[in-house]
């Protein structure tokens, strides 16, 4: 007789900074919330980050760590990190002591490291969640004292211990992926028209400038060309791009800070635009739509790039470059428009690609860790 997993009654998980950490966070809170309605979570964080507006948003309780990371350029925040380590760790301890979690997750960022090295030293089972096709510093420095890694890309053996690794994918929250039958709602909630083609440009929660500036640097082409456009700047962006457009007529144009509603832009979109970031690549791999990937070139160890070439060489996605976006971006999408054939390809490459099941296979890891 095979024995059932238990459900999990209370769980710590932390990281954050980005919308890239955030999101499975909460995919993997939901999911577990779903199996156990009574399951107490509580998210650890760090102070002033976007984790802490975002988690208590999706309705979860979330505590703040003082931790901050190394900045690259000479600043005197640099000499208070030590300081800002050894305070989150104590912090980290007390909440992990005082909650009392079953288990711990992990899933990048800097709040993640205190908490779980703080869960792992008291003997709470703990696992690490690792998004990227090449692996964070801090997951790497927790793989040694976690039980399980669940991965969404193969190949990580070179990193992690190879006894402790799962393949699972990547969580994403099962509203964002939802699509199927929503193009009228979402032309309505858009207040875009159905018979006209739409393109959606996404950067991230934060922006990308790289892809605002190529936007911006063709405006003129993309209003001649009669298609909707559903950009969202990004918040690091927004209010500047407001200022400087106030006088431009956008014609079908639409800039927005931030999506609230994901599955509506998917669900009306032709074509999509987006950085190669883990979640955005997993959540695209879902919604089964012909990408053009930009990745950053402005993250560790290029991994964006790497995440953009394993759907590429699957002939799942189409590559503009970060240097190339501001002459190639927009006829790339203009040409791809006109390309039936080719926007099939690949809508059917990407499809074969998508994890639907992952959130659930990660949770499923997470109740096998139950003492």
């Amino acid at each position: 007789m095979i024995q059932q997993s238990k459900k999990i009654q209370k769980a710590i998980i932390s990281g954050g900074g980005t919308g890239g950490h955030i999101f499975p966070a909460i995919a993997i809170a939901d999911e577990i919330k779903r199996r156990n309605p009574n399951a107490e979570i509580l998210f650890v964080g760090a102070e002033g980050k976007m984790e802490m507006e975002k988690v208590p948003a999706a309705g979860y309780e979330i505590k703040g760590l003082p931790i901050a990371g190394f900045q690259r350029k000479f600043t005197f925040s640099n000499f208070l990190l030590p300081f800002k380590i050894v305070g989150s760790m104590i912090k980290a301890r007390k909440i992990v002591k005082s909650f009392k979690p079953e288990v711990a997750v992990g899933v990048g960022g800097y709040a993640s490291g205190p908490t779980l090295k703080a869960a792992t030293m008291i003997g709470v089972p703990s696992m690490v969640q690792e998004q990227n096709s090449f692996p964070g510093k801090t997951n790497k420095i927790l793989a040694k004292s976690v039980q399980t890694i669940c991965v969404a890309y193969e190949g990580l053996e070179r990193f992690f211990p190879k006894s402790k690794i799962v393949l699972t994918g990547n969580p994403t929250r099962r509203e964002m992926v939802s699509t199927e039958g929503k193009e009228v709602e979402g032309y309505d909630f858009y207040g875009f028209d159905p018979s006209k083609k739409t393109v959606l440009i996404i950067g991230g929660s934060l922006g990308a400038r790289t892809l605002n500036e190529s936007v911006i640097a063709n405006l003129e082409k993309l209003k001649r060309s009669g298609v909707q456009v559903l950009w969202q700047c990004g918040k690091l962006y927004h209010d500047k791009l407001q200022e400087e457009l106030k006088n431009t007529d956008l014609g079908s144009i639409k800039m927005v800070q931030f999506i609230t509603r994901m599955d509506l832009a998917y669900a009306i979109a032709d074509v999509v635009i987006s950085r190669a970031g883990a979640i955005s690549v997993s959540e695209l791999c879902l919604v089964k739509k012909p990408t053009i990937l930009v990745p950053s070139p402005n993250v560790a160890e290029d991994h964006q790039t790497k995440n953009a070439m394993a759907l590429v060489e699957k002939n799942a996605a189409v590559l503009v470059r970060d240097v190339e976006a501001k002459e190639k971006m927009i006829d790339e999408v203009l040409h791809l428009l006109s390309d039936e054939a080719k926007c099939e390809t690949l809508r059917m490459n990407i499809t074969l690609l998508g994890k639907p099941d992952a959130t659930a296979s990660i949770v499923d890891e997470l109740e096998k860790l139950i003492k």
